[in-house]
């Protein structure tokens, strides 16, 4: 199963060229990251889907967004689980057109001591309701 964020491009979202600045798109990512931890599960458990941090991404920029105050879809989906650390994959889109495809390695943390701790049972039965292969 996929989750979609909508995601506002705003004027200042726009470089100099014109069209959407390549940091942004991680920006982008977070919101849908956010919004899917807060919507989907937040509720229920607070500590889900909050306690990780982002350890590497990857951005492949497809086609430049030159169009502002307009939303985009931001599809969200889980690629793959590990131990403590899981795959998110993205695609930035609109009206069928893919724009970018962008890819997070999460790590779950423990807040108090900082460090990587396992993805816990019930972290790992939702990610799993989003895993798309």
């Amino acid at each position: 199963m996929k989750f979609t964020h909508k995601a506002f491009v705003r004027w200042n979202d726009l470089d100099a060229f014109g069209h959407v600045n390549n940091a942004k798109y991680l920006t982008y990512a977070e919101s849908a990251r956010i919004d899917w931890g807060q919507q989907q599960f937040a509720e229920k458990d607070d500590s889900v889907l909050v306690q990780m941090t982002v350890a590497r991404s990857e951005v492949d920029y497809l086609m430049p967004i030159t169009e502002f105050e307009s939303y985009y879809d931001v599809d969200l989906w889980v690629e793959s689980i590990g131990n403590s650390s899981f795959v998110v994959g993205y695609e930035v889109s609109k009206d069928g057109l893919v724009f970018t495809k962008m890819k997070t390695v999460q790590v779950m943390i423990d807040l108090e001591s900082r460090k990587s701790r396992p993805i816990t049972d019930n972290e790992r039965s939702f990610l799993t309701k989003y895993l798309v292969k």
